[in-house]
């Protein structure tokens, strides 16, 4: 993975965490425990899925949904 490509990531993952702060209300520690543990997040990770092209709101659909269902959409 090039450095490039893991800024971005790095980069929507600061993001998400924003979104899930402000839409859940819960603390730093829970947003990143909620992130960390996720299949999204997986899913970001993998270069080769190119989920990192996306915008923070479009990834956090999933990671939202996957949070309230229990399953990536």
């Amino acid at each position: 993975m090039t450095q490039n490509i893991q800024f971005q990531i790095e980069s929507i993952a600061a993001e998400l965490v924003e979104m899930l702060i402000a839409e859940y209300g819960w603390d730093i520690h829970r947003a990143l425990d909620e992130l960390y543990s996720s299949t999204t997040l997986a899913k970001l990770n993998d270069p080769e899925c190119g989920l990192y092209y996306q915008g923070a709101v479009y990834i956090f659909q999933f990671l939202k949904s996957e949070i309230e269902t229990g399953k990536v959409a």
